[in-house]
């Protein structure tokens, strides 16, 4: 496990203080329990619950609410099927690339309550947080880039078979086909770096700039920067689900 997780908060005498060290709130067997997991664990509760009411009852007649969601959930999947040019694939990678959008999503606002940093606990004088934005964990943001990596290459070894799909990056039928494939598999090992970093750093940086502006300018200024932070949270969680659908459909396409 990684050690490094984002904190920026305003020091209680120092001013602004920004580390890369984590808030512990304490162990299990061990196992620290940080902010971050508790704030991923509390929005799963949340996620878990809102759903199961949504779904509970659906109606033949929809209400609104059910005709937003079906709308929604259609739209989506009419559009991974023209993408993945099969609806059977798309019913199977739905879950998974959904799933990711709403998760990654409400991990996002959740972070940005008001309050959210605010309840801790006191320990001789230091502050701890119980809760903090999730994606400004880096565990959690490689989390979610391991779970897309191995989404992206299982769905190209179910599509081709494994000995094909390896012979995309392992080729000896000559000189430059052993070169791109290497170099193929080299881009296909950075996704891990760039799924997990490209959200973890949007999300710090906003959420630092958000504690700067608030320790400077407390009252006006950041009311439209927190909907910034919003718009940037729902594009962080778009980019990560439509990234994973398009290497999704990279994967699974045969080998040239």
């Amino acid at each position: 496990m990684f050690s490094l997780i984002p904190i920026a908060h305003a020091a209680e005498e120092a001013g602004i203080h920004v580390a890369l060290k984590p808030y512990i709130v304490g162990h299990f067997f061990g196992v620290p329990i940080t902010a971050t997991l508790i704030t991923t664990w509390l929005t799963m509760a949340f996620l878990i619950t809102l759903f199961f009411f949504i779904s509970r009852k659906p109606s033949l007649i929809p209400k609104k609410a059910q005709s937003i969601a079906e709308m929604v959930v259609g739209g989506v999947y009419d559009y991974m099927s023209d993408v993945l040019e099969s609806r059977k694939m798309a019913l199977t990678y739905f879950p998974i690339v959904m799933t990711i959008f709403i998760f990654v999503l409400a991990l996002n606002w959740i972070g940005l309550l008001p309050g959210v940093t605010a309840i801790g606990l006191n320990h001789d004088g230091h502050f701890t947080p119980l809760l903090y934005p999730a994606a400004t964990d880096l565990n959690i943001t490689i989390a979610f880039a391991i779970i897309a990596f191995l989404t992206i290459e299982i769905a190209g070894v179910v599509a081709l078979g494994t000995f094909k799909y390896i012979g995309k990056f392992i080729n000896f039928h000559s000189p430059l086909a052993f070169i791109i494939g290497l170099i193929e598999l080299i881009s296909e090992m950075a996704r891990l770096i760039s799924f997990s970093f490209r959200l973890f750093g949007n999300i710090f940086a906003g959420k630092t700039l958000l504690v700067v502006i608030m320790f400077f300018v407390p009252y006006i200024v950041p009311v439209p920067l927190y909907a910034f932070e919003l718009f940037v949270g729902f594009i962080q969680a778009f980019i990560f689900a439509i990234l994973t659908l398009f290497f999704i459909k990279i994967a699974v396409a045969e080998p040239h």
